[in-house]
Parts: structure tokens; sequence; C-alpha cells
């Protein structure tokens, strides 16, 4: 809920084909105060990013699915906001492309620490 939180209240966008993954960092990071959006597919993750204008977002990525189309478009989300990419091909996604070019501000690994990430979006959105 956002009650009495206002501009306080940051809002995270879960973009991952797997409902339980979502449903961990969901309960994470709802608990840590943030408010959170979900997508199950890339073109509803980008749907909903328009519609909850989110202040980061977590994506799930497949390394089949790091074409040059996919790199444009986070590179286009991400010029707007942080994109983090999840996933457990994180070594060969590093290896691949580099984060710079995709615009992706960071990779947690799958199975990822609700902590660690909880601690790296207060960073970076300045959140308590």
């Amino acid at each position: 809920m956002n009650i009495g939180l206002g501009d306080r209240r940051r809002t995270i966008l879960l973009v991952d084909a797997d409902p339980h993954a979502r449903a961990v960092l969901r309960n994470a990071l709802e608990a840590a105060g943030f408010t959170v959006g979900e997508a199950a597919s890339e073109q509803e993750g980008e749907r909903t990013a328009v519609r909850i204008k989110p202040d980061a977002i977590l994506a799930d990525m497949l390394m089949g699915a790091v074409d040059h189309e996919v790199a444009d478009r986070l590179k286009d989300i991400g010029s707007r906001i942080p994109v983090y990419i999840v996933s457990t091909a994180g070594d060969a996604l590093v290896g691949a492309v580099g984060l710079h070019e995709l615009g992706v501000a960071g990779v947690f690994l799958k199975p990822v620490d609700p902590a660690v990430v909880i601690q790296t979006l207060r960073i970076r959105l300045g959140a308590s």
C-alpha cells in the first residue's frame, strides 16, 4: 500500500515468465517498502512500464533473447530508468554483450539474494 509515503515510495517493475521468481522478489520488495508491478513477458513488460512508470526494472533475460532488437528496447528503457537483468545466464550475458551497450545497470544472478537487490535499489534510487 502507498498510504502515507507519497513521492518517497519507489516503484519497481518485475519482468519474468516464472511466477515463483516474481513472487519471491515481489514479497521482499514490498516488505522493504517498494511498490511492485509485474509482467510475464517482454511485451507485457513494455506495456506495463509505460502504464506504471517504474523507477527501475528487474527483467529476466534468456540468452537466446539477447539480440539487437531486444538490446535496442532495453537501451530505450534504460535511457530513462535503470534496468537490471535477473538471469541464470549472467556469465554468458556479460561475455556476449557489454552491459553498457545494452544500457543495463547491472546483473543479478538467479537465485537472487533479495537483500542484495533491495540494498542495490535503495542506493541507486535514493530510497530509504
